[in-house]
């Protein structure tokens, strides 16, 4: 404890003495590529029938190859069949294959439920201090961790702290005995269909009672409380699933038990919300209302415009900070996959663009970069297709370069974002102390090819400095720009990421006096 007490105490140091950019640059949360994984579907484990005997009827051993269908509810179990269809991943295959996430470049690797639960989505938790034994053990998870840190790697855990599982040995004693120890640990009574609220309805999911003292010591207060327990273990940070039920004022005691414990940790809420002052009590939210206007402005309701305004005035909200480490979400568990969303690929890759350029952490959910389909739950929750993995492969080729780009370039990961006027696009900029760090952002998601003559704000650009596209995306003729604006024609949903670069003039450099 006092190793990191002081670790911390020199990194806050270290950061006071450097100007914001660089302090922005030294925080790995800021930015970061995030890749998203479901242990069950990411790995086959190495010896599966040696673990058949953990899947005991009704749960069902599904074949690797095979795709999850929708099953029918059960009512002993008051879940539905599909809900206990494994397919065998644990951790230490997920430990093997921890190379392809470096190569790809991300930064963070973000678990979804790992603590002992009776479902194979693990948000129904058992204990959560406990590993589900079809994933393994907390040694498992400490190797695991030890080994993404070994490669640069950042892990993440996902938090289910406002429900339980019904099956919960505390729940069960609790809805039983009015004396049990737990009893005030769940909202139990007549007044509540099945006997105690539950998550929205979902009888399998019984709510925490967070009102409670000793709820709170037990996830986030006390030394050995989940929280803090598996950031001791190896974790960098908590995503707080349904974080918008924790509400403000525990979601900000929770924060802060994770700095105390583990200075520079990541907090960051699965908040559907819009995102405002929700921020004041997390590091980060999942932006799910960035992901409605990019989604809006290329299925073409929200033209480009309104979609630069909302930013704006999101940014404006939110602080860039907060912004910065924010998750730029377009797919994951709960949404259909990306090349489902989006089949035609122009559009797709418009989407994905923004994702990368705009402020915040772009999150990959699994198989993206092997353009994995899949709809609704259950079906965007199929087995990791590495049979499709190659570096020939056109989306891992696409996606390497996204994330080269975003890394590769100081304003996309840490900058500033500044609306550009323009009458037609969804046009911005993203810039830093540095004038020619700045990125210039034009994307046309109308049905229509577009020419516009749009205005850079920015006083450190010089006149006549000429402008290179980074995306490759759209062919355009050589761009510059001239007393702040640029004329610029783009083809139906085209996007251009333009790098202003000094005009060779025979040695002289009109950037001789701008930094």
């Amino acid at each position: 404890m006092k190793r990191q007490l002081l670790a911390g105490l020199a990194l806050i140091a270290t950061l006071a003495h450097a100007g914001p950019y660089e302090a922005r640059e030294r925080d790995w949360r800021n930015g970061a590529v995030v890749y998203q994984i479901i242990v069950d579907r990411f790995v086959p484990a190495a010896q599966l029938d040696a673990k058949r005997a953990l899947y005991p009827a009704p749960k069902r051993l599904r074949d690797w190859s095979e795709d999850p269908t929708t099953g029918p509810y059960l009512e002993a179990e008051r879940l539905a069949a599909h809900e206990l269809d494994f397919w065998g991943g644990d951790l230490p295959s997920a430990t093997t294959r921890l190379g392809h996430v470096q190569q790809l470049g991300a930064d963070v690797l973000y678990i979804n439920p790992i603590h002992r639960a009776y479902t194979n989505h693990k948000y129904d938790a058992l204990d959560f201090q406990a590993i589900s034994p079809e994933y393994g053990t907390r040694d498992d998870f400490k190797r695991l961790a030890a080994e993404a840190h070994r490669r640069g790697l950042k892990v993440v855990l996902d938090g289910v702290f406002n429900h339980m599982g019904r099956n919960a040995p505390a729940f069960q004693s609790a809805l039983r005995d009015p004396k049990s120890p737990w009893r005030d640990w769940f909202a139990i009574g007549p007044q509540y269909t099945g006997g105690a609220r539950v998550w929205t309805g979902f009888q399998n999911l019984p709510e925490l009672n967070l009102e409670t003292p000793a709820v709170r010591r037990y996830l986030y207060e006390a030394p050995d409380s989940v929280v803090r327990s598996y950031l001791r273990d190896g974790a960098d940070g908590w995503r707080l699933d349904t974080a918008f039920e924790l509400g403000r004022t525990y979601l900000a005691d929770l924060t802060r038990a994770a700095h105390r414990e583990k200075p520079g940790s990541l907090v960051v809420g699965e908040i559907v919300n819009y995102p405002g002052d929700w921020l004041k009590s997390l590091d980060a939210v999942m932006n799910f209302t960035l992901r409605q206007v990019i989604n809006g402005a290329a299925g073409g309701e929200i033209d480009g415009p309104t979609a630069g305004r909302m930013i704006e005035r999101m940014v404006a909200d939110a602080g860039i900070e907060p912004m910065l480490k924010s998750w730029v979400v377009i797919d994951n568990h709960d949404i259909p996959r990306i090349a489902t969303q989006w089949p035609d690929a122009a559009r797709r890759r418009l989407v994905q663009a923004l994702q990368f350029t705009l402020p915040g952490a772009p999150n990959l959910y699994y198989g993206v970069e092997v353009g994995m389909e899949g709809g609704a739950d259950p079906a965007n929750r199929g087995p990791m297709r590495w049979e499709r993995v190659s570096d020939t492969h056109p989306e891992m080729t696409w996606v390497r370069h996204l994330v080269a780009l975003h890394k590769g370039h100081r304003a996309l990961r840490v900058g500033d974002f500044r609306r550009i006027e323009s009458a037609k696009l969804l046009a911005f900029e993203r810039h830093t102390d540095r004038a020619l760090d700045t990125r210039i952002i034009l994307a046309n998601p109308s049905n229509q090819p577009v020419r516009d003559r749009v205005m850079v704000a920015n006083w450190a650009l010089m006149d006549d400095t000429p402008l290179h596209d980074l995306l490759g995306l759209t062919p355009t003729e050589p761009l510059t720009l001239s007393a702040g604006f640029i004329t610029v024609e783009l083809p139906a949903h085209g996007v251009l990421v333009l790098e202003p670069r000094r005009r060779d003039l025979g040695g002289y450099d009109r950037y001789k006096r701008v930094r």
